[in-house]
This record gives structure tokens, C-alpha cells and sequence, in this order.
């Protein structure tokens, strides 16, 4: 239980730690950890082992807490400091990844049906990129439709959440609401943040129960397209090509995030 309860901590920790990071999402993060389809099955399955899910989303919330609050800003610190070598460490992150979620699939070979699984996941992170950012209106006046958006916005909010690829931050923006939201946050402005939170709670209710149910009937065609929302992800962070006086540090960087995923991921089957 001790081993649980640490692994539990540290999994939460690293997810938290890079939720706020430009175009990383915490759901990649869970996914590339192993530990994404446990999250899925505590939230959708809640009430079949109360204790048990109960315990485990405390654990994880109480590591992903810390990690925002010890290590967000340092990282996003060194973002700014070493743009590129530390965003060429986010894209070997998740190439890391990659073989688990690949075998998650049960894909024994290549084919056509595999082929557009992955593209429509892949497909769909630059359609929604591509959205612009005035196509939602702007609600947020806390009467009639206003209340009706935020419940809206909270809803879209958590699907972002829970499906691996896509950044919250970024829904925020292309609702128009994230300096809104973030100000509310700060100031714990509660009329702003309840209605908000209505539609996050649905959001993640029904989209993690929807999600373990393709998981357990579709596994193929599910790992095959949060494969391609995660790749596709990579083209929010890919900095272009490195400077000479870079190159070397970059790999250094991109190895380093590989095998460092790659271990880890090794360690949830243990």
C-alpha cells in the first residue's frame, strides 16, 4: 500500500507540475505515465469502490497540487530562460511514450482502419488549433445566458481535461475567458467560479464515462486516436529546428526526456 500511495503522489506530481506548461496537457502527461486509464475508471466508476477511487483521486490531487505549487513555475521559468532545448525535452517526453500507448492499442500490424484511427486524432488537434479565437461569444456577465456560458465554457473546459492532447489554457483562450478565469482563481470570486465549475464537474463526469467505455469496447480505435491527439500535440510545442550552437544540447534534451518517460512508464508495470 506504502509503494501504492508513493507511486500514486509522484504520478500526481508530475502531472501537476507540467499542467500549466505551454501546450503540454495533463491528460498526455497522465497517458504517457500509464496511469491515464486509472483516472478514467476512479471518476466514471466512483461509486463501485468509493474508498478505494476516493483514496486514490485524493493522493493524486494532493501530488498534483504539489507539483504546481513547487515546480510549474520554476519549469515554465526555464522555458523562457531555454526555450528550445526545453521544449525539444517536452517532444522527447512524449515520444517516450509512444511504444506504451502502441501496445495499449493490441495493434498486431499497420493497416488501413489503424491508419485513420490515429489520423483522426491527429487531424483534430490542428482543427482545433486553427479555430479562431473570437468564434465563441464573449458571456460573462453572471445573469441569464451569461450563467449559461460559463456552465457552457466549463463543460468544453473539461473535455479539454480529460482528453489527452489538448491544452486547457488554450480552450480558455479561444473562449475569450482565460484572463477572466484566471483573475476569478486569484481572487476566489465565487459567482464566476461556481457556475464554471457546474460545467466542469458534468464535463468530466460524462466525457470520462464515455471514455472508459470506448476504452473497454474499442480499445483499437480509442489508443489509436488519443495516439494521434498526443503526436498531434507536439506541433503546439515544436520550436522549429535548433541552431548549430543548440543542436547538441537539443538532443541531449530530447534523449533525456525519452528515456526518462520511457523508464517511468517501465515502472508502472512493476
Amino acid at each position: 500500500m506504502k509503494k501504492n500511495t508513493i507511486k500514486t503522489m509522484l504520478n500526481g506530481l508530475i502531472v501537476g507540475s507540467t499542467m500549466l506548461v505551454p501546450g503540454v496537457s495533463g491528460g498526455s502527461m497522465a497517458m504517457l505515465l500509464g496511469i491515464y486509464d486509472r483516472l478514467v475508471h476512479s471518476i466514471s466508476s466512483f461509486t463501485k469502490d468509493m474508498k478505494e477511487n476516493f483514496l486514490f483521486l485524493v493522493l493524486f490531487s494532493i501530488g498534483g497540487l504539489l507539483g504546481m505549487i513547487l515546480f510549474a513555475s520554476p519549469l515554465l521559468r526555464l522555458i523562457e530562460l531555454y526555450t528550445i532545448p526545453m521544449l525539444y525535452l517536452f517532444i522527447g517526453i512524449v515520444a517516450g511514450g509512444v511504444p506504451m500507448m502502441y501496445e495499449k492499442s493490441g495493434v498486431k500490424k499497420i493497416d488501413l482502419d489503424s491508419f485513420l484511427y490515429f489520423m483522426l486524432g491527429f487531424v483534430s488537434i490542428f482543427l482545433v488549433s486553427a479555430l479562431p479565437s473570437d468564434l465563441f461569444p464573449k458571456q460573462t456577465n453572471l445573469s441569464g445566458i451569461g450563467l449559461v456560458f460559463l456552465i457552457m465554457a466549463g463543460f468544453t473546459a473539461a473535455i479539454a481535461l480529460v482528453l489527452p492532447g489538448i491544452s486547457v489554457s488554450y480552450m480558455l483562450l479561444l473562449m475569450g475567458i482565460y484572463e477572466e478565469t484566471m483573475k476569478a482563481v486569484s481572487r476566489l470570486y465565487l459567482p464566476y467560479l461556481i457556475p464554471l465549475g457546474i460545467g466542469v464537474f458534468l464535463g468530466i463526469i460524462l466525457t470520462t464515462k464515455l471514455l472508459e467505455q470506448a476504452m473497454q469496447q474499442h480499445p483499437k480505435a480509442t489508443y489509436l486516436v488519443i495516439l494521434g491527439f498526443v503526436i498531434g500535440s507536439i506541433a503546439e510545442v515544436f520550436p522549429g529546428i535548433p541552431t548549430r550552437s543548440e543542436l547538441l544540447i537539443c538532443f541531449l534534451t530530447l534523449i533525456a526526456g525519452f528515456l526518462c518517460i520511457h523508464f517511468i512508464s517501465k515502472l508502472q508495470k512493476i
